[in-house]
């Protein structure tokens, strides 16, 4: 495959990845501090700001510039309009590779985003239309798109997107005063009845808080945790690339993922430590994913996360 073709449809997965968690995120905060006068406005916004690595620009940050920066932004490919066109660009790249229905599925989405129509709707009704949306890509590309190298560099850009971003839904629930409850980041990513059903329906009380934690961690069934979320990137990275029979592997991203993977499971304090856990599997996904580049599209320059000044 060209390398070209294939940094496309590697992107095209981290894209549509990146606007369908950015919209979970930006949805629960939204909507908590509008349900909760007592929240201050700026800092809900910069806690946020900070933690999808938008720069501190020393203005206080506002509910609409929030909203403008991380969802309506149809320039930056770190907001939700932005990853869409990122995505649709590159499935045109791919044209000859991605299925006709894939294809028409990101045309579609985004030339409605582009018409402007939902920028004049409230930010629940539209964090809810793009999870629609990329939940419908998402489904076209498992069932219209052979297993092929194909599909294994999609998904690899997916997985290691949607690791990297359920790290970042986790740390705002860290956020002081300002995070979501448990229930609710369960919610956000479509958890809460499968944590239910996993856990008899036990409440979410002290020891329900780092079940949790556990189960959007490290639960191996729920396409949605870190850890099958990396399980399946180094399953994507094995198709492209197999191990050495002798048992020695020669690229870095193996081994990039395999430590985060060994390392989250064997964590004994998760919750205590949950930020710097967090932090470790951003820092994973962002170094494996430059050496994905490195080793099968190095004249590509890939687009990463720029995380804020502390």
């Amino acid at each position: 495959m060209l390398s070209r073709i294939a940094e496309s449809l590697f992107w095209i997965g981290r894209y549509v990845e990146r606007a369908d968690d950015t919209a979970r995120i930006l949805d629960v905060h939204v909507e908590r501090s509008l349900d909760d006068p007592w929240l201050d406005e700026a800092t809900v916004c910069r806690a946020l700001m900070g933690v999808m690595g938008v720069p501190d620009d020393g203005v206080d940050p506002t509910r609409a510039r929030l909203l403008a920066r991380l969802a309506h932004d149809a320039v930056d490919p770190s907001s939700v309009a932005g990853a869409i066109g990122a995505a649709r660009e590159n499935a045109r790249r791919a044209r000859e590779t991605v299925s006709s229905e894939v294809w028409e599925g990101l045309n579609t989405t985004w030339l409605s985003i582009a018409s402007g129509r939902w920028t004049t709707v409230s930010a629940h009704r539209y964090c809810n239309w793009v999870r629609e949306r990329t939940a419908v890509v998402s489904g076209l590309v498992d069932s219209t798109m052979s297993r092929d190298e194909s599909w294994h560099f999609l998904v690899l850009g997916r997985s290691l997107e949607r690791a990297d971003m359920t790290a970042r839904l986790l740390t705002t629930g860290t956020l002081h005063g300002a995070g979501p409850t448990w229930p609710t980041l369960l919610r956000s990513c479509g958890a809460y009845e499968a944590f239910l059903r996993t856990y008899s329906g036990s409440a979410l009380g002290a020891a329900g808080e780092e079940q949790a934690a556990e189960f959007l961690l490290l639960d191996r069934l729920f396409p949605r945790s870190v850890l099958n979320a990396l399980t399946t990137a180094e399953a994507s990275l094995e198709a492209l690339e197999p191990q050495d029979p002798r048992g020695v592997r020669s690229e870095d991203a193996h081994r990039i993922l395999g430590r985060a993977r060994t390392e989250l499971q064997y964590a004994g304090d998760l919750l205590q430590r949950l930020p710097e856990h967090m932090a470790r599997v951003q820092a994973a996904c962002s170094a494996a994913a430059e050496a994905v580049g490195r080793r099968f599209f190095p004249l590509v320059g890939a687009t990463s996360w720029v995380e804020a000044d502390a």
